[in-house]
This record gives C-alpha cells, structure tokens and sequence, in this order.
C-alpha cells in the first residue's frame, strides 16, 4: 500500500485526502488548523495538526517515510509552502508536490526541490487521486462512468511474456486492446510495424511496449507499475 502526506487542508487538499483514502491508500493529512483537522479526522487514515516546517514534528508522524508529499497550501501559506518542500526533501522524501495558484509559483516550487507542480484550476483533485495511486497509467480516455481506455507501458514483469502468460483478463479484469511496439523492441525484433492492432494468445509482449487497455478505474490502477 502506498503512502501519501496531503499538508494543507484547504478546498484541494482535503478533497485530495478523501479521495486518495477512498481509493485505499494510506494518508496522513496534516495541517495548522485544528477544525479543520476536526473535519476530515474520520475520513482519512490518520489527520494530524501540526507545524509542517518543522522537521521534528514531521518526523514524529512518520512523514519521511511516506512515499509521496503532497502540498496544497493556497496563496496565503507560500512561504511557508516553499519551507515544507525545502524540509521534506531534506528528510528524504523522494516525490513532493506543490500546489500552484500561478507559472511563478510554480517556477519557485521547482527550484527548492519540487518534483511536479500541481494546478488546481487546471486539473481536478479526483484526477490528480488516480495520478498518484496509478503513476503506470498515462493517458486515459474515459468513455462511461468508472471506465476507460488506457495507455500504459509495459513494466519489466511483463517482458517476454505472451498475452496468454500475462492473463490480464483473469488477473486483474481489464482488456488488451491494442500493442504498440517501442522503437526498440522494433530494431531488436525485426518487426514490420509499431502496431499489433489485434493481439492473440500467443503475441509476445516486452518491456517499454505501448499497452492500450480497458476497464474500470479501479481495476486498472491494480495493474502492476515494475
């Protein structure tokens, strides 16, 4: 199970938080205000009011060992938005995210260490929830409620593998619609074409490969990211 700090629970962060805990991950959501804390308390894993420049504090919840930090502070916490990404790059988190309200901001993000910059005008909490707890998926298309088309690439477990081995079906629900190979792959295997529009049992699929697949949110967010 992977874990999230959301830091800041305004409109964005708290949105962000329920929505990241309701797709099973584990979340501490942190921030000053205490009723604000009140609020989400039941509606996360663990919520907790506390100073995020302080390192110690951080600490003590376990914060450096989340894998990803998410801030949402607004316009009015800047700076001390900019010190909580300084801070937990210090302690070794290895994704942290900022929310932005402008391109300075987040030009400012990205120079004391941020690893993307979220714009919230831009994209939705819900989004940015599936972003993080399906990084293996790129884009989707989304054609009925709960259910998309997806682009993934093909992790290094599936290399060498055929459609019948991998058994996307049974394992995990989804659909193989479509193969694209890599310009790799290509060189290596001598192949005519990118694109194996109607791939069969035995069609073999390798690591870097374009994977076009079908099903619903939750079901591809389990398809395996290594």
């Amino acid at each position: 199970m992977r874990r999230f700090a959301v830091i800041g629970l305004g409109r964005f962060g708290s949105k962000l938080a329920i929505a990241l805990s309701m797709s099973g991950a584990e979340v501490i959501a942190i921030d000053k205000n205490r009723e604000v804390i009140d609020l989400i308390r039941d509606q996360v894993g663990h919520a907790v009011r506390l100073d995020s420049t302080d390192e110690e504090a951080l600490r003590a919840q376990g914060v450096h060992n989340v894998d990803v930090a998410i801030i949402g502070m607004g316009q009015k916490g800047f700076e001390d938005a900019i010190l909580t990404v300084v801070t937990l790059r210090q302690m070794g988190v290895q994704q942290v995210y900022a929310r932005a309200e402008s391109l300075v901001a987040g030009q400012v993000f990205s120079k004391v260490g941020a690893t993307e910059v979220i714009y919230p005008e831009l994209e939705s909490a819900q989004r940015w929830a599936y972003k993080l707890i399906a990084p293996q998926i790129g884009e989707k298309i989304d054609f009925a409620p709960g259910y998309s088309l997806a682009r993934i690439e093909a992790p290094e477990s599936f290399d060498g593998k055929t459609v019948m081995d991998l058994q996307l079906r049974q394992r995990y629900n989804v659909n193989l619609v479509l193969i694209k190979r890599s310009d790799e792959t290509r060189a290596k295997k001598t192949e005519k074409g990118p694109i194996i529009a109607v791939p069969m049992p035995g069609t073999v699929v390798y690591q870097g490969d374009i994977l076009m697949v079908a099903g619903s949110d939750a079901d591809l967010a389990r398809l395996p990211q290594e």
